[in-house]
C-alpha cells in the first residue's frame, strides 16, 4: 500500500469549528483512505467528535489550548503566538511533517502566517489566492482572488504560469488554456499593466500552456479557457459577483417554484432537473481556494462552508499533492 498523504489540518477555525472540520475529516474518511489527517485544535473538544468513528490509523490529534478568532487583524492573528492551531498546522508542513496544510480560519492571518513560516518558490515575489469555478464544461482555476490589490506584469505573468501548473495538477492529462481577465478581448484595450503582460505571455510561448488572450467577465463561465488571471482587486470582485449572482437565482428560482400551486405542481414535474441545476451551483463543490507561490501548498476553505464543503476541500488537498503542484510550478518557472 502507497503512503499517505499527510494533511496538517487547523480544527479550530471557521464557523462551527472543531464539529464542522471533524465531520469534514470523517466523510472525508469514507472515499478516500489515503489521507492521514495530522489535527491541530483542543484535543478535549476533538477527541469525542472523532473517537470510534475514523480508525486511529487515519489521524493524530495535536493539543493545544489557543486558536486565532476570525475577528483579528492578520497582525493581531500572527502576534497570537507560535502555540495557536493554525500556526502549528503551517509549521508542521515547514518542517516535512505534513505535505500540505488546511484551514477553515481568518483568512488574513492564515496568509501572514504561512509568509512567516514558509518561503516562496524562487523568482515568485507575491503569492496569489486562487480557487476553482465552475463553468459549462468542467472548471477553471481564477487568480489572484484578493491577496495582491495591485500586481505587476511580473505578477501576473508568475500567475499564469502558477495557475496553469494548479490546473495540470488536478487535470495532469490537459494543457490549459490561459487568459487575462480583462474589461475588452481587442489587443489595445485595458490598463499599461495588463497589455504589457499580455505582450510578455504573447511573445513567451510557453510549451507549458497555451496562451489564448484576453477574456472579459461575460465569458469566465463559457469553459473556453481554463486558468483566469487578474490582479486581487479585479478577481475579488469577480468572484463576489458570481456568488451574489449564483445566491440570487437559486434563491429567486425557490420562490418561484414554491409560491403557488403551479409553482409548486411544475417543479415537481421538473424534480430531477431542478435537482441538477441546484447541485451545479452548490458552493460546497467548489470549496477550497490555494494559496500558491509558497514553497508549501496551503489551503483555504470558506469559514462558512459545512462539513460536505470542508471535505470537498480535503479533497483537493489530495489532488494537489498528488498531481506535484509544487514541482510543476517550478517547472512552469
Amino acid at each position: 500500500m502507497s503512503e499517505k498523504i499527510k494533511i496538517a489540518v487547523d480544527a479550530m477555525g471557521g464557523d462551527g469549528s472543531p464539529k464542522k472540520v471533524i465531520d469534514g475529516i470523517i466523510y472525508n474518511n469514507q472515499s478516500n483512505k489515503s489521507n492521514f489527517y495530522k489535527i491541530f485544535g483542543d484535543k478535549n473538544k476533538i477527541s469525542p467528535l472523532i473517537e470510534h468513528k475514523i480508525s486511529k490509523d487515519f489521524y493524530e490529534i495535536f493539543h493545544t489550548d489557543n486558536a486565532i478568532k476570525s475577528t483579528d487583524s492578520p497582525l493581531e492573528g500572527a502576534k497570537r503566538g507560535k502555540d495557536t492551531s493554525m500556526w502549528l498546522a503551517i509549521q508542521s508542513v515547514k518542517e516535512k511533517q505534513a505535505d500540505i496544510v488546511i484551514s477553515a480560519g481568518n483568512t488574513g492571518a492564515l496568509l501572514v502566517v504561512s509568509k512567516l513560516n514558509l518561503k516562496m518558490i524562487e523568482n515568485i515575489d507575491k503569492p496569489a489566492l486562487s480557487a476553482l469555478w465552475p463553468n459549462k464544461k468542467s472548471m477553471s482555476v481564477v487568480l489572484d482572488l484578493g491577496a495582491n490589490i495591485e500586481c505587476s506584469s511580473k505578477n501576473l505573468t508568475d500567475f499564469s504560469s502558477m495557475g496553469a501548473a494548479l490546473y495540470n495538477s488536478l487535470y495532469p492529462d490537459e494543457i490549459a488554456n490561459v487568459a487575462l481577465l480583462n474589461i475588452g478581448s481587442e489587443e489595445l484595450k485595458g490598463n499599461e499593466v495588463i497589455k504589457e503582460t499580455y505582450q510578455i505571455l504573447n511573445d513567451k510561448k510557453s510549451k507549458n500552456f497555451n496562451f489564448s488572450g484576453y477574456i472579459e467577465g461575460n465569458h469566465i463561465m463559457d469553459g473556453e479557457v481554463d486558468v483566469i488571471v487578474s490582479d486581487g482587486f479585479t478577481g475579488n470582485v469577480a468572484l463576489k459577483t458570481a456568488e451574489g449572482t449564483a445566491n440570487f437565482i437559486t434563491s429567486e428560482l425557490k420562490k418561484a417554484m414554491t409560491g403557488n400551486w403551479i409553482g409548486k405542481l411544475s417543479s415537481l414535474l421538473n424534480i430531477e432537473n431542478l435537482k441538477k441545476f441546484k447541485k451545479r451551483l452548490d458552493p460546497r463543490l467548489y470549496n477550497g481556494a490555494i494559496f500558491i507561490g509558497l514553497d508549501s501548498p496551503v489551503v483555504k476553505s470558506h469559514g462558512g462552508t459545512d462539513f460536505i464543503g470542508f471535505a470537498n476541500s480535503l479533497d483537493v488537498c489530495y489532488r494537489i499533492v498528488k498531481g506535484n503542484l509544487i514541482k510543476k510550478i517550478k517547472q512552469n518557472l
